[in-house]
């Protein structure tokens, strides 16, 4: 039996609710399809976007949107995706598939986007073949509220207002298809970068986020925050308000092999440690950023993670196109409550990717559209966002099961309070095996149940698809007691269970 023991007298931070962001790449058919169809679309649209994904993404509750990439960033050039469509610059998109950019989305087109989902802004700008003057104009073309060449350009393609710009990435994975740097060279570039990302609106500064380490890549955390630090006012903290760093669940190494569906208890096994080893990168480069930032003003950007499997079969493989299981759903489970045990440092966090692309909350294909269980995660765990962390912690249980050599932990957890309802959210990692669980919060008071809910499927390979759309949702759930300060219950083998309680 396993006890989690709540302190609800003991608050710790705020979980900030980027840290349920979401990512949005010029990759496959995340955005064409998937997000946009245009304005002449037989598919429902509002000003071109798909209203069943927007109105599935405001009831989940997105509260960021990270757009153009990811490595398509690093080779988009934002003057030609403005204008006149018709009169927009096509390119072919390099890194995914080959395939002809038209340009038809643009800037216009994802503050549309992020308008009408009501969700906060995080650009990526282009260092790898841009330059300072473009990510400069770029800025100025959507902050400025004034007269200038780039805000007169502005208003004449139809947006009179300023756009609000809340997080701007300088570059995108520069170790790698950002430009292949060394850490070095990059900071010097992001300090010469960020120098030109211009508050135009005090009010609303726009927050830098700095390219960080790819997984295990300790030196450039800890090269890109030293030359980021010298010579620096300890005020402007580096220059830097986020370091990002991007860690996706690989269950057999670079590059995967199977599928997101195939796979036997030793491979889930697997996928679920290599989730749960993001917590021991957050502390890691959480205790290099400690040594130059003790103070923790310096955020930690998780904008890239999730699930990497082969695309499925027929599929083009430029495309990244996945699907989604239990599995992937107990992935999104136990990294979202490592994020949230974490907020003193993480403060944005994106899943790789929207829609149509790795572990997507979304899959469409021409007008029909299904919420993959992923989805569901996000959405029950949507009450943790800009709540209070409690200290909480877990004893008496057993582990689920061993990956290569390592143990994987039954039981994971995370328990937050806002408004006086605590929010504790729970995934039984075990293929086969149910849990019982007591719940113990240490306030002598009575508590009751005011909602409950399970994502759970008949099979841990369970998946929506166009043809049963509703195999796998939220049900209510019954199977507690709840007595005093306790509850018990049993927790379902490979299930993700939400409680919301009070005190009365």
């Amino acid at each position: 039996m396993t006890q989690l023991t709540i302190n609800e007298t003991k608050e710790l931070d705020t979980i900030s609710p980027e840290i349920y962001g979401h990512f949005s790449e010029h990759l496959g058919r995340c955005i064409y399809e998937g997000l946009y169809v245009g304005e002449d679309s037989d598919i429902p649209n509002v000003n071109g976007m798909r209203k069943d994904v927007v109105d599935a993404l405001k009831e989940m509750g997105i509260p960021l949107l990270r757009w153009p990439g990811g490595c398509f960033a690093d080779e988009y050039h934002w003057k030609d995706g403005i204008g006149d469509k018709k009169d927009r610059k096509k390119m072919i998109n390099t890194n995914w598939g080959g395939v002809v950019e038209d340009n038809s989305f643009g800037t216009h087109e994802f503050m549309e986007l992020c308008r009408q989902l009501g969700c906060k802004t995080y650009i990526n700008g282009n260092v790898g073949s841009g330059s300072v003057q473009e990510m400069s104009e770029w800025i100025e073309y959507m902050t400025l509220d004034g007269s200038s060449p780039m805000s007169e350009l502005r208003k004449k393609n139809g947006h009179e207002a300023p756009f609000k710009v809340d997080y701007f990435g300088v570059g995108n994975e520069n170790w790698g298809c950002g430009g292949n740097m060394t850490p070095e060279y990059y900071a010097n570039e992001y300090r010469r970068y960020q120098t030109f990302i211009r508050q135009y609106d005090p009010k609303n500064p726009i927050k830098r986020i700095c390219c960080g380490a790819n997984s295990e890549d300790y030196y450039w955390t800890n090269d890109v925050m030293e030359t980021c630090y010298k010579h620096v006012d300890p005020a402007n903290h580096g220059f830097m308000d986020l370091l990002s760093l991007h860690y996706y669940t690989l269950p057999e190494g670079w590059l995967p092999k199977v599928s997101a569906t195939e796979f036997d208890e030793d491979l889930w096994y697997k996928t679920l440690w290599a989730a749960h080893h993001i917590e021991e990168l957050i502390r890691r480069h959480g205790a290099i950023m400690d040594k130059y930032d003790p103070e923790k003003k310096v955020g930690m950007s998780i904008d890239e993670w999730g699930t990497w499997f082969e695309v499925e079969e027929g599929t083009n493989p430029g495309f990244l196109y996945q699907q989604n299981t239990m599995r992937d759903a107990l992935v999104a489970g136990i990294s979202l409550n490592i994020f949230n045990k974490h907020c003193d440092r993480v403060k944005l966090a994106c899943i790789a990717q929207l829609v149509n692309v790795l572990q997507s909350v979304i899959l469409t294909e021409g007008e029909k559209m299904i919420k993959t269980p992923t989805y569901y995660v996000f959405k029950m765990f949507k009450h943790h966002q800009g709540a209070r962390l409690l200290e909480s912690s877990l004893s008496g249980g057993k582990d689920a099961g061993t990956a290569k050599e390592r143990m994987v932990p039954k039981v994971t957890e995370s328990v937050s309070v806002k408004d006086g309802v605590i929010t504790i959210t729970l995934n039984n990692l075990s293929m086969t095996d149910d849990e019982d669980l007591t719940i113990k919060l240490t306030n002598e008071k009575s508590y009751e149940v005011l909602e409950a809910n399970i994502l759970k499927g008949a099979d841990p390979k369970d998946k929506n698809t166009f043809g049963e759309p509703d195999k796998v949702g939220v049900k209510e759930f019954n199977d507690y007691k709840a007595d005093g300060n306790r509850i018990e219950l049993k927790l379902p083998c490979a299930s993700v269970l939400e409680l919301r309680v009070k005190q009365f």
